[in-house]
């Protein structure tokens, strides 16, 4: 809820006066000086900028409150609250006209946005009558300082400067100045000003992430929406002000200039609307002009950083999706003083640096100063093109609902693959032609039609079955687009379309709505151009990930339609609740069935095992009320408390139990309390907090264990299964890179309770006492880069991808950036229990493992694996014939213990809900027991 903030009763009486004014001579109001407001340095003690001072988020939220209080330009809105409990706040800054119909104005912005029921004439009429909303953040990655300091810059100057300029802009514009992550703000400015000796301030060494579980991660969730912050500012930016142009400030320069700043390099992401690349390559455009004209040198653009327009799931690259026009910036500087390099080739002007900076000292306050020229560039712009970026935000949604609504072709790069081959095929019956002439001709017209093909039409929209095997992550998964404004329809009784019959409450999801793009991209796989440096060179790395499609991820079942449809739907306002389930025949039942499919039943597992109920899994199919059940169904005996725990996680989550008159009579697993140990590192690594985050989000306990710990040894006693996520565990021991980056030199400057932190897993140390804890009985759970362990242990498995037997692949003839295969699952397998025999997969140039010949003799077996030379279901993936053969997912029996090791990143950011199944099967077999009749299974101890 929205809350505002005022000095006093007095000063509300002032703002009364202040309106009847302004009937009498607009503008008057707007003569606020900076005198009249309290200065940064009266605030916080010092000017914002200066050498070796930080502010906290302490600081910001008072001063923003003092100056609401102070200014009729500025309203302070808390848009919900942080991980950590904080408020998080935006300030809404425009003239105190405008404050005076900013609820019609937020109207405008959301009706053309959504292009809804409106005409051009009337799209037209409201750009006229509107107010261009634009977006500028700052804190979002909270090492970068820079972001939030400039932030506070910003809403300090829109209150108290009264050039023309400003209140040309305070007419036309309004600002939302969003504070992106208060905690890490807090966190990162005690670390720099612990220090009392000014020179040895440094934001280096922080302790732990700057967001709770996710730290750097935090601009990779917002299609994912897991995170409060993220929450917050996606209902901001897609459900309640529609922003027609995003800033988001990063500081991260490349070296030897000042700031990397729009256009961005392609690939173009085919799927949006090419408005959107057209605007932000305009107003990039306006940003570099300006800061030639002021003499600011040191900008660059395109090829001067790696920043593309490809992928979704950033603060900007996600609004490229929702029509709007995103900006990012990254730009150099530090409190503690820094200089420029001299690199000889920035010094002479391209058309991507087109004004060179000279080398030497560089100072925080002059970051500050180009940020606020960035800042004013946008919203000058924004002033100047008011009416044209509502309306055009208006032609972006319209031209989405029009493709919706007919037939419609998205060109990608395998599409003109096919037809340039196609088309070479025929060329080789004119070899007489010169391939000049060839190309000047074009291609055969009646090569156009394989663009055209009936069956690669976009879908007019996309059902979700109610009846799949997990409809509670479907809604999970519906929730998630609602989140980022996509409207969601669900049947109010069953309906047939394309003779296909689906169930009351199955989601319908159409394409004829303003947020098209993004739709298409949650549901469709992405197709990444293969890109490279030069013909037969190397790949040029994609900025994050090639391909990510939410649907396949999420492991959601749904169909395609490519015929206009209607039924019996509603559009569902708010979020899909959770899908109560039932307990059935309850009465009299022994125990009860759980469907090993659903994700959520580890909800339930996990409190019967907290309140020491028993929990087993079938090992063998079982037929009980006239249905057989197949390996891996969940049996819990009854008991009053066990059955009302059943009868709440149906409620809360959706879990169905089906009660059985009679125990089950087949082998099974008795699945104990599991004692966890989740490793991390000083400093936080970004994986285990997604873990971490993972765990509390579906109610395992857990420690986390830091490398001291592990070295220490006598394991078994304290833990039944050590998880290492990627990052982990290498192959070799690199600690004076790792203590040279976290700034670990003199661990004496470490606060004492960190100290039991620091250090990493190393082969000379670490490894033995994990060597001893397996063979002791314990289990390892090893993702991504840390099947390293492999290894260290000696197991009969090695690299799958090489050449010649032994040479491993190079980046020339093999890459796959963080994209989606497709493996085969033996789902017979305990580790695969309740996963289909096909599964998509998160692979980030993950390991990818062949078996010894001695293997299996040696307790190795594999769970999954590429039965297919393309495996690839969305993404880039360069030579993905290698993979053939090669095993994902092994479980490797050591000693009295046994090793789970994981290829692909099977809980990639909290999203692959698909693969998490894995994990949890891995965790609980780490205790389990084998029960030789499920008979006596009420009599087990």
């Amino acid at each position: 809820m929205s809350r505002f903030y005022r000095s006093s009763r007095l000063q509300v009486l002032s703002y009364m006066l202040i309106a009847v004014v302004l009937l009498v001579r607009p503008g008057a109001a707007q003569q606020t000086t900076s005198s009249q407001l309290t200065s940064p340095k009266q605030a916080l003690g010092f000017g914002i900028g200066d050498d070796y001072h930080l502010a906290t988020y302490t600081q910001l939220q008072a001063y923003w409150r003092t100056l609401a209080g102070e200014s009729p330009r500025m309203d302070l809105e808390e848009i919900g609250v942080t991980a950590e409990g904080r408020p998080q706040l935006m300030a809404v800054i425009t003239s105190p006209e405008n404050h005076q119909q900013l609820g019609r104005y937020q109207e405008i912005a959301r009706r053309l946005a959504l292009a809804e029921d409106l005409t051009d004439e009337q799209a037209r009429m409201l750009a006229t009558e509107g107010r261009a909303v634009v977006w500028i953040d700052g804190g979002l990655h909270a090492t970068e300082v820079l972001g939030a300091h400039q932030l506070m810059e910003l809403v300090y100057q829109m209150v108290s400067r009264d050039d023309a300029e400003v209140r040309r802009i305070l007419d036309d514009v309004i600002i939302l100045a969003v504070h992106a992550n208060p905690d890490g703000m807090e966190l990162v400015t005690n670390w720099y000003m612990r220090e009392s000796e000014l020179e040895k301030r440094s934001t280096r060494g922080i302790p732990k992430l700057y967001q709770k579980y996710i730290g750097h991660d935090n601009n990779r969730d917002f299609y994912m929406v897991t995170q409060p912050e993220t929450e917050n500012m996606a209902r901001i930016m897609f459900r309640e002000w529609f922003p027609q142009i995003i800033y988001n400030h990063h500081q991260s320069g490349p070296a030897g200039t000042v700031m990397f700043a729009p256009p961005f390099r392609d690939p173009f992401n085919y799927n949006f609307d090419p408005l959107v690349w057209a605007g932000t390559d305009m107003v990039g455009a306006a940003m570099h002009h300006r800061f030639i004209a002021e003499g600011k040198p040191g900008t660059t653009m395109r090829s001067g950083a790696g920043y593309s327009t490809w992928w979704n799931g950033g603060l900007r690259t996600t609004a490229y999706f929702h029509n709007q026009i995103a900006l990012l910036t990254e730009t150099i500087g530090n409190p503690t003083p820094m200089d420029i390099p001299f690199l000889p080739e920035k010094q002479l002007p391209s058309g991507d640096l087109p004004y060179p900076i000279e080398p030497g000292r560089w100072h925080f306050r002059q970051s500050i100063d180009y940020s606020m020229t960035a800042n004013l560039a946008v919203l000058d712009y924004a002033s100047r093109y008011r009416e044209t970026l509502l309306y055009n935000i208006y032609r972006m949604g319209k031209n989405s609902i029009d493709r919706g609504n007919r037939d419609h072709w998205t060109v990608q790069p395998t599409r003109i693959e096919h037809v340039e081959n196609a088309a070479e095929e025929g060329r080789q019956e004119d070899p007489d032609t010169p391939a000049f002439l060839r190309r000047w001709r074009g291609i055969p017209m009646e090569h156009f039609s394989l663009l055209r093909r009936p069956e690669d039409r976009d879908p007019r929209g996309y059902i979700i079955p109610q009846s799949q095997p997990d409809f509670a992550t479907a809604t999970k998964f519906v929730n998630t687009l609602i989140k980022t404004g996509v409207a969601i329809h669900r049947a109010t009784r069953d309906f047939e379309i394309g003779g296909k019959r689906y169930a009351t409450g199955s989601f319908v999801v159409k394409t004829a709505q303003a947020f098209r793009p993004h739709v298409i991209d949650m549901f469709e796989p992405q197709d990444h151009p293969n890109d490279f440096e030069y013909e037969g060179g190397p790949p040029i790395a994609p900025y994050d990930n090639a391909g990510w499609t939410l649907a396949y991820l999420m492991g959601v079942e749904f169909d395609r339609i490519l015929e206009s449809f209607d039924g019996p739907f509603e559009r569902i306002d708010g979020f899909a609740p959770v899908p109560t389930a039932s307990l059935t025949q309850a009465n009299q039942a022994v125990g009860f069935l759980l469907d090993h499919a659903v994700n959520d039943a580890v909800v339930a597992t996990n409190r019967l095992l907290k309140g020491n109920h028993e929990v087993y899994w079938l090992t063998q199919p079982w037929t009980a009320n006239g249905e057989t059940y197949p390996e891996g169904t969940i049996y819990v005996p009854a008991s009053a408390p066990a059955t009302a725990i059943l009868r709440q996680t149906a409620a809360e989550h959706g879990v169905a139990a089906e009660g059985v008159s009679r125990s089950p009579t087949v082998e099974a697993l008795r699945i104990r309390p599991i004692r966890i140990g989740l490793w991390d590192r000083y400093g936080g690594s970004m994986p285990s907090g997604w873990t971490r985050w993972l765990f509390e989000q579906f109610e395992f306990p857990f420690e986390v264990v830091y490398p001291p710990t592990l070295d220490e040894g006598n394991l078994r006693a304290n833990f039944d299964v050590l998880v290492f996520p990627t990052g982990a565990i290498s192959l070799t021991d690199r600690e004076d890179v790792f203590t040279r980056f976290f700034g670990l030199e003199d661990p004496e400057r470490i606060p004492a309770e960190f100290r039991n932190r620091l250090g990493r897993v190393t082969a000379g140390k670490t490894v033995p006492q994990l060597r001893r804890f397996v063979e002791d009985g314990g289990s390892i759970i090893a993702i991504g880069s840390s099947l390293s362990i492999a290894r260290h242990l000696d197991l009969p498995l090695t690299n799958h991808l090489v050449e010649d037997g032994f040479e491993p692949l190079d980046r020339d003839s093999y890459y796959i950036p963080g994209s989606v295969l497709q493996v085969r699952v033996d789902n017979k397998h305990p580790l695969a229990y309740g996963l289909p025999e096909r599964v998509d997969v998160f692979f980030d140039n993950s390991p990818v493992l062949r078996m010894g010949p001695d293997a299996a003799m040696k307790g190795v077996q594999a769970v999954a694996w590429f039965d297919s030379p393309s495996p690839l279901r969305s993404g880039w993936a360069w030579g993905q014939h290698y993979l053939d053969g090669g095993t994902a997912i092994a479980e490797a029996r050591y000693g009295n213990g046994k090793l789970v090791l994981f290829g692909p990143e099977v809980l990639q950011r909290g999203q692959p809900h698909g693969t998490f199944k894995f994990f949890f099967n891995a965790v609980y077999l780490a205790a389990a027991s084998p029960m030789q009749r499920a008979a006596a299974m009420s009599d087990s101890n």
